[in-house]
């Protein structure tokens, strides 16, 4: 885990998605310390962005509950870091789940969605868990700097594949079943220089809470996780060089999170062992920030 002394190497990515294999150092999907108990036997997880970052943690971790597995990537720029979480999974399953599969797709269209939860069930034959959780994100100094094709494009991949990739996993989802939202502390923090993507990560609270009360009468539960700073390829390719260099340095615990940090709560929320009695709330894994929830 990190300490906190940490400090990150300067570096910058010049496109999204950001590439995790190329990071310094590597953001941590597991660890030793993680005791997992078959929470997720006979469960099939679907989870977008799953290739790296947070994505990738809490398909570890849903393996090593014993859930078959399935994630989406970016074809062409996400591939080897698909490769490897491919790698990863087939050391963390367990004898009973099927061996995992990764999916190229491009969220922001519902046909690219629909295709996306076809294949899980054509290989699976069901849907148990779906986590919603690609996004992207771009500074901007200004509202004035933010155009109306750069909004589409951030509103099409952090919350219209939200409603779109629900819609459709929904007609394979059944009583017991959950959904899982990424959301983000810019949701409750507000940021200055994120301002579209802080938009899109307070929609997704509405959607989660709004959502959970719509399927409350199928017995689909639906919750939400909201990261404060986490090492990830989105820090290195949204921001300058420097500023990897103290990045999670301004919470209270002085540090940025590790995505196997974080992941847990995924867990948490997906397991009906420890959630049964928990539906529409919001996790925080932050490092200590105080927000209104």
């Amino acid at each position: 885990m990190a300490t906190d002394d940490q400090k990150f190497p300067p570096q910058k990515q010049d496109t999204q998605p950001g590439k995790q294999h190329v990071m310094d150092p590597i953001p941590q999907a597991s660890t030793q310390q993680y005791k997992s108990s078959n929470k997720l036997a006979g469960k099939v997880a679907l989870v977008t962005g799953g290739d790296s970052g947070i994505g990738q943690a809490v398909c570890n971790c849903f393996a090593l509950e014993g859930a078959t597995v399935a994630f989406t990537y970016v074809k062409g720029q996400e591939d080897k870091d698909a490769k490897d979480t491919l790698e990863l999974l087939r050391q963390s399953k367990s004898a009973d789940a099927k061996d995992a599969i990764a999916i190229a797709a491009d969220f922001g269209y519902d046909k690219n969605c629909k295709r996306v939860v076809d294949e899980v069930v054509d290989r699976f034959r069901q849907i148990d868990i779906l986590v919603n959780n690609a996004a992207e994100q771009y500074k901007a100094s200004s509202v004035e700097d933010i155009d109306e094709e750069r909004l589409e494009r951030v509103f099409r991949t952090n919350i219209f594949s939200y409603f779109l990739m629900t819609r459709h996993a929904l007609k394979h989802m059944k009583e017991g079943s959950c959904i899982i939202n990424t959301t983000s502390v810019n949701a409750y923090k507000g940021n200055a220089r994120l301002l579209d993507y802080a938009s899109t990560k307070g929609a997704i609270v509405a959607f989660t809470r709004g959502l959970a009360l719509q399927l409350m009468n199928k017995g689909i539960r639906v919750n939400g996780v909201a990261p404060g700073p986490i090492w990830t390829p989105l820090i290195p390719s949204s921001f300058g060089e420097e500023e990897s260099v103290d990045f999670g340095k301004q919470v209270p615990m002085g540090r940025a999170g590790q995505p196997i940090e974080v992941a847990p709560s995924y867990v948490f929320l997906a397991a009906n062992v420890d959630s049964s009695y928990i539906t529409g709330q919001v996790l925080h894994p932050n490092g200590g920030c105080t927000v209104n929830t």
